[in-house]
């Protein structure tokens, strides 16, 4: 039975890999400069299968496009726009994933205003993987295989890329680089803020990078972060993030953890702990990862029982050319093993 599973999946795979026969090979991004003027397009889309506990054939659909203009006032200073788009995006209705404006000093740092993510999230390390899965943020698993209670699937600290924020970041300097942010023009909270951090060093072979990252969000009120868990209603929410990757020519190792407390929650739990661990290998136009996450919600409510979920995944990924790739992974969570493959092609 599992030999006619796996050649079931094998015969997916090759008709996904010939259909990425016939894919140009495009750019890394599509661009245009005229003047004091850049224009930037750039994104992906992948199409492919997964069969939870090794039985029902389902689609599996990803896309992403990101188009930015940028105008360079003197040689200091830039102003632009950005504009993200997604499938998750798509399916919490939403009609951008981001859309803000900044301002970039060089030698300073920049300021960005706008529907984006925190500076806490976009500093923060997620776990090495080589699949489509989206390991690092509302996985595609949870959501195709469902789950028995609520899963913390971010794994890096977030407060929402729906909501309306300001952000303050600096560059990066000797390997440090840090912000701040704030929010509140919403009618799901009173007031968000928070800080990151990032810690880069490098010495011949081996990189090392650290990151941290807090937030505080006050009167809640059916605000929902995590398309995985419950909306929140609760005085106020405190979570803080860490992580650190460390790579070694081609081996690449990250953790994280992120810690998730609501004041006086009503209704089900929608904060306690993730964790996890990850490691990737490249060689030539392949590559190997395997990743561990734990997600443990209502941990701190001790009338109510907590809601455990393990996953664990293991990827593959070949590189058919510059901008198309074929993955394919395998792994188990909440308890139903499953198997995935995709085409992915980057522009």
């Amino acid at each position: 039975m599992l030999n006619k599973t796996l050649c079931s999946c094998v015969s997916k795979i090759s008709l996904i890999a010939l259909l990425g026969g016939v894919v140009p090979n495009c750019a890394s991004a599509l661009g245009y400069h005229v003047g004091d003027w850049d224009f930037r397009l750039s994104g992906y889309g992948m199409a492919g299968l997964i069969e939870p506990d090794f039985k029902d054939t389902l689609f599996l659909g990803d896309f992403s496009v990101r188009g930015q203009v940028q105008y360079d006032a003197t040689s200091d200073h830039k102003f632009g726009l950005v504009y993200v788009m997604d499938a998750l995006a798509l399916d919490e209705h939403h009609w951008a994933h981001q859309a803000f404006g900044f301002w970039q000093w060089r030698g300073v740092g920049r300021l960005e205003a706008g529907m984006t993510e925190s500076v806490a999230h976009k500093l923060g390390l997620g776990l090495p993987d080589v699949g489509g899965l989206r390991v690092n943020e509302n996985s595609w698993l949870f959501k195709k295989m469902g789950a028995q209670g609520p899963i913390i699937a971010n794994t890096v600290l977030t407060t929402g890329h729906e909501s309306l924020r300001v952000n303050l970041v600096s560059t990066s300097s000797q390997g440090v680089q840090y912000g701040v942010t704030v929010s509140g023009l919403t009618d799901q909270y009173d007031v968000s803020a928070g800080a990151g951090i990032k810690l880069k060093y490098s010495e011949g072979k081996t990189k090392f990078a650290f990151s941290l990252g807090t937030d505080f969000i006050s009167n809640l009120d059916g605000y929902t972060p995590d398309i995985f868990t419950a909306p929140i209603y609760a005085d106020w929410r405190g979570q803080v993030a860490l992580g650190m990757n460390i790579q070694y020519n081609s081996f690449v190792i990250g953790v994280n953890g992120r810690a998730i407390y609501d004041q006086d929650a009503i209704g089900e739990p929608t904060d306690g702990l993730s964790a996890g661990i990850g490691a990737s290998y490249d060689l030539l136009n392949y590559s190997l990862s395997l990743s561990y996450m734990m997600s443990d919600t209502g941990v701190w409510q001790k009338d109510i029982h907590a809601y455990v979920d393990n996953t664990v995944i293991g990827s593959f990924r070949c590189k058919y050319s510059k901008n198309v790739d074929i993955w394919t992974s395998v792994g188990v969570t909440r308890h139903d093993p499953f198997l995935a493959a995709a085409l992915r092609v980057t522009f």
